[in-house]
């Protein structure tokens, strides 16, 4: 292969291009190679590296190619000839697709999985859990817990079956709902541990994102301190009473609530102390222990089941003693009745001991006790019973719990005692109470995607293992609710700690084969829970701080060396410990469920989001989703919000607000293709079409400004003012465009272009201004500015206004080009009816920073251009810069003008305007023309002549030479220096009646001799003597003023005469220090009218 290529290059060489022969001889060989390696790719590597071995480049960005040789070697053998050159920016399929083969999930927040790199370590094997093991068991042993054996008979007892099915219907339809939204937002695409948080981040930005991941990690922080005092309930109720450091015995009312609070606060304390410790030693234990917490889980509820199975055919024996309807506390007594006979007579029993004075028949009694008879109610009559428990009974805090039924003689007028004898409603009940204690029970649902990391198709196991799970748990909510109402009395039901049943756990008395195995089960059920919160609160923290979102997070971002986070397991013990303090887990669920609820929300309105924005990327791999479900799911997590507990919903609404707002204000530079981002952009192209439709109104006219800024060498803005003057201009509203340019080409310059760019946008950030930034490059400056004004904005957002600043040291030589181009963007901005603003000395203008006390604004109107004049002030003012200067308005008023009608017509004017101003009105009297503005007029002209003369360049005297063939398409011909006189050579005036200045000649000393025997074009005169004494008036009225605005004249209508135009300017502006030229665009901006 190699010589036939060595034969064809030498064959060439000899022949030189001789015949046709030769030529088709080596054109034929030629094609037998390529024809040869074409159906045998294998033979492509006769050029082989050292050791004869073709090399394969890496397949990603910015790999290392020392050479194009080396490069051409790499690919030898890959048939990618033809893409060898772009192979340092995109990789080869072969590669790219083994890369996302191998995708690791990365611990969730600790970097974006598209940014992973290699870093010299292996690739973790992932852990090889199917839909059962990680995602459907642990979702079970989340959502199964402390509120089922601790509250749900109780809910029942309060609710009514009815009431409570309703409730539980209503909690797990949301969760249904958000279970189907979060399995599409899973599937669509890869998501790393962690997923909750990331889901909703990556779906509604940064924002939303950390205002609702901090809302879920408060959620599960608090989780914490819920199964921990469910934990501490069960212990000192149930299991060991005695170990009460504050005892119960003989305290009634708030006392004996207070103790029982203090027990919770001081063991609760002491609990959470010894599972932080398990979890910072070493979370691993935790997560082995899962599954026997989880098996204590099912052997409860399976007991429960097979209790009410028993029930059917032998109800167990627990008797309820009731004095009138009164439920009496079991505690004290042995024997359900006031007398027993014993040994042919009456005795009475302990029971009478506790209501009467003595043990003996005559002693003196409580009435109620008198008049009421004892009777023993059958606590769990069975399912075949009959009871159906379907209505509620909504209780008053200190409410006897009441037999319905029953008769009892009592007062009402008549004062309570010994109302520790009976069983008292702890807490005042009703519907919106029950739906917050009972929320946090169908909690968890998000257990399996925060393993995703550890599943071997995530994508499949997701939503199948969570929605079987949601149903499971469902099933096993409604079945307990309804059983439970059919197989216990109402007044167990409703006695919350037992103390009618002996101290039992309610939901344990009706347990098979022992209440023990409720007791024991539900005991290390919390522990389990609580140390599951423990450990996966503070990932979440962890998560959420490295994301750098939140800024005085990212300490808790730190860790461990192996990544266990230390600083957020204490800031979650701490915050755990709140939840402890408040000790009532009646109180604390409502708390947790405004957080979950609110995060159920979110995942909601994402998936509803991307499903109606239908972004490109939105292609779940889970079909069974649509917005109205999740807008469905969201309404119902809101109704639930305020449902629970208004005040509450109002509270984590405005801690989320004010996260968002926070994460807002420090500027979160995340760009994670949220939804928020695709509802901006559709808003965005609404309104864009709405513009469309027609200009605005003069009532909604402002400045959408343009500003056009120079750059030096360095491509550093060379006048940082003008960025100032625009932000106290325009005060955060409305349209800013700051535009430069850069000569050069694309190719070539881009890298300036973006250092160009990075520098504006840093100065627009110090001064504060808010808009964009465009840089555009050209081969000239003048084109690029021309660009720039012609195509900047968008539809119709375009800018109205162009701020433009006045060029510097436009009369030195070098610098021609500054003022020929400003020229240029004064008549483009005419032609384009644009308004102009020339700031003049912008170097004195004020920095934001600064503050004038005091000072005028001096607005001299001497024509009318559609108001911009009046406006300009006013907005300035509105800034705190200028905030404390007063407006002036002077006008001129000619010899044959009523002054003092002018100035009653512009006070009734700007009354109607509502502009606070003092209005002056100025005559200017005909004068003589001096001898001193003769000599400055003959100045001006021969000093622009010598400039033609001496600097205009060859390729400037061509194109005004075509650009006045343009202009006079009907001169045939151009008069030769011959037949013009000196004076009619050197006349490069601006006169409005068209004069056309002639073409200059040839460089030469008569030319040059000619010039100082020339005589002052009378236009011009007459022009300077009309800018020297209006600026003798300006500066006699204006001169400490803060800032004088006026209106700035035309330039010359053709090209000749510029430079004259910009001594006008500096005649009519001199002895000022801060000026601001002013040109309308040709409409009125302001108006009289509502």
């Amino acid at each position: 292969c190699s010589d036939s290529l060595l034969f064809l290059l030498q064959s060439e060489r000899k022949d030189g291009g001789g015949s046709d022969m030769k030529s088709e001889h080596k054109l034929l060989i030629f094609c037998a190679i390529m024809h040869i390696l074409t159906y045998f790719p294998s033979l492509c590597a006769c050029v082989c590296t050292g050791d004869g071995n073709p090399k394969e480049s890496s397949p990603f960005i910015n790999s290392t190619s020392s050479s194009d040789v080396e490069k051409s070697q790499q690919y030898d053998g890959k048939n990618m000839a033809l893409f060898e050159e772009e192979m340092d920016t995109s990789p080869m399929v072969s590669s790219l697709l083994s890369s996302l083969a191998n995708y690791s999930n990365l611990t969730q927040g600790s970097k974006e999985h598209e940014e992973w790199e290699w870093n010299g370590r292996q690739y973790r094997i992932a852990p090889r859990m199917g839909t059962v093991m990680g995602v459907y068991l642990p979702c079970m042993q989340n959502i199964l817990g402390v509120i089922l054996f601790l509250r749900m008979t109780w809910l029942v007892g309060i609710g009514g079956v009815l009431g409570t099915f309703t409730i539980v219907f209503m909690c797990c339809s949301t969760t249904m709902l958000t279970a189907i939204s979060m399995s599409a937002i899973a599937t669509n695409g890869v998501v790393p541990a962690g997923g909750s948080y990331y889901m909703i981040s990556r779906s509604l930005g940064p924002e939303f994102g950390g205002a609702v991941g901090i809302c879920f990690y408060l959620g599960t922080t608090f989780a914490g301190a819920m199964y921990i005092l469910g934990c501490i309930e069960i212990l000192l109720i149930y299991i060991v009473p005695a170990a009460a450091i504050f005892k119960l015995e003989g305290l009634e009312g708030p006392e004996a609530e207070a103790a029982l609070l203090n027990n919770m606060r001081v063991y609760g304390t002491i609990v959470l102390t010894l599972m932080s410790i398990v979890v910072f030693v070493g979370v691993k234990y935790v997560n082995k222990l899962a599954l026997v917490f989880l098996a204590c889980v099912i052997l409860s509820i399976l007991a429960v089941y097979a209790g009410v199975i028993k029930s059917s055919f032998d109800p167990p024996d627990f008797p309820v003693c009731a004095l009138g309807n009164r439920i009496l506390v079991s505690k004290g007594f042995d024997v359900c009745a006031k007398t027993i006979e014993r040994d042919n007579g009456t005795v009475t029993t302990k029971l009478w001991k506790m209501f009467c004075d003595s043990e003996f028949l005559n002693a003196t009694c409580d009435e109620y006790f008198i008049n009421n008879n004892i009777s023993q109610i059958q606590g769990i009559p069975g399912i075949r019973s009959g009871i159906l428990n379907l209505f509620g009974y909504f209780m008053e805090k200190g409410d006897f719990i009441e037999k319905r039924g029953l008769m009892s003689a009592s007062y009402p007028d008549a004062p309570v005692t010994n109302a520790n004898r009976y069983v008292l409603a702890d807490i005042t009940t009703f519907f919106t109470l029950l739906v917050g204690i009972y929320f946090p029970s169908v909690t968890g649902i998000m257990a399996g995607s925060n393993r995703s990391g550890d599943l071997q198709d995530a994508q499949k196991s997701i939503p199948v293992g969570t929605i079987l799970a949601i149903l499971t748990t469902s099933t096993i909510y409604m079945t307990c609710v309804v059983l439970f109402g059919a197989c216990v009395d109402g007044v167990v039901l409703r006695d919350k700690f037992g103390e009618g049943v002996n101290g039992n756990l309610v939901i344990g008395t009706l347990a098979w084969p022992s209440p023990w195995v409720i007791v024991i089960g539900s005991f290390f059920s919390t522990c389990g829970a609580g140390l599951q919160s423990l450990t996966g609160a503070p990932r979440l923290l962890q998560a959420i701080a490295r994301d750098g979102i939140i800024p005085f997070l990212r300490i808790f971002g730190h860790g461990k060396a192996n990544g266990e986070p230390t600083w957020a397991l204490l800031l979650t013990a701490s915050i755990c410990e709140i939840g402890i303090i408040i000790a009532s887990l009646d109180s604390v669920a409502p708390i947790l469920s405004m957080f979950f609820l609110m995060c159920y929300m979110f995942v909601n309105l994402a998936c509803a989001l991307q499903t109606l924005l239908r972004t490109p990327n939105w292609r779940p791999r889970f079909k069974f989703y649509h917005w109205a479900l999740s807008f469905l799911g969201m309404s119902l997590c809101l109704s639930l919000m305020f449902i629970c507990s208004w005040y509450y919903a109002i509270v984590a609404m405005v801690i989320a607000g004010c996260i968002y707002k926070y994460i807002e204000f420090c500027g979160a530079e995340k760009e994670w293709g949220d939804g928020i981002r695709g509802i901006s952009l559709s808003a965005a192209r609404y309104a864009l079409m709405r513009l469309e439709e027609g200009p605005p109104h003069t009532k909604n006219w402002r400045p959408q400004i343009l500003v056009l800024v120079s750059l030096d060498a360095e491509q550093n803005v060379e006048q940082p003012r003008l960025l100032s003057l625009t932000s106290q201009l325009k005060a955060g509203k409305g349209l800013t465009i700051v535009g430069t340019s850069v000569e050069g080409t694309y190719l070539n310059n881009h890298p300036q272009v973006q250092k160009a760019e990075q520098s504006v946008r840093k100065l627009m950030e110090t001064e504060k201004v808010k808009g964009f930034c465009q840089v555009v490059i050209s081969s000239n400056l003048r084109d690029a500015t021309s660009h720039l004004i012609q195509a900047g904005g968008l539809g119709g957002l375009r800018h109205n206004t162009v701020l433009v600043s006045w060029p510097r040291n436009w009369k030195l030589p070098e610098e021609n080009h500054r003022w020929r181009n400003f020229i240029e963007i004064v008549r483009e901005t005419t032609a384009g009816h644009l308004a102009l603003i020339v700031p003049k000395n912008i170097s004195a203008y004020p920095s934001n920073g600064e503050r004038f006390t005091e000072g005028h604004i001096d607005v001299w109107w001497i024509v009318h251009d559609g108001g911009m004049l009046m406006l300009l002030p006013f907005l300035l003012r509105q800034h705190k810069v200028w905030r404390k200067c007063k407006m002036r308005i002077f006008t001129v008023a000619q010899m044959d003008d009523n002054s003092i009608q002018m100035k009653k017509d512009l006070l009734t004017f700007l009354y109607h305007l509502r502009l606070d101003a003092e209005v002056e009105v100025v005559e200017m009297v005909n004068s003589d023309i001096s001898a001193y503005t003769y000599e400055k007029t003959l100045v001006m002209e021969q000093r622009s002549q010598i400039l033609k003369e001496m600097h205009l360049t060859k390729n400037e005297r061509e194109r005004e030479v075509h650009s006045e063939k343009i202009a006079h398409p009907t001169s045939p011909t151009v008069p030769t220096p011959s037949a013009t006189t000196p004076g009619e050579e050197v006349q490069m005036t601006w006169s409005d009646d068209g004069e056309k200045g002639k073409i200059p000649p040839v460089v030469n000393p008569e030319n040059i001799k000619d010039m100082f025997n020339m005589k002052p074009n009378q236009f011009n005169v007459r022009r300077m003597h009309h800018a020297q004494k209006l600026n003798e008036v300006i500066v006699k009225k204006s001169q400490e003023a803060k800032l004088v605005l006026l209106n700035m004249p035309g330039p010359p209508k053709n090209r000749t005469g510029e430079e004259n135009y910009m001594e006008f300017m500096e005649v009519l502006t001199e002895g000022l220090n801060r000026v601001l030229l002013v040109r309308g665009g040709g409409r009125e901006v302001i108006t009289i009218y509502s």
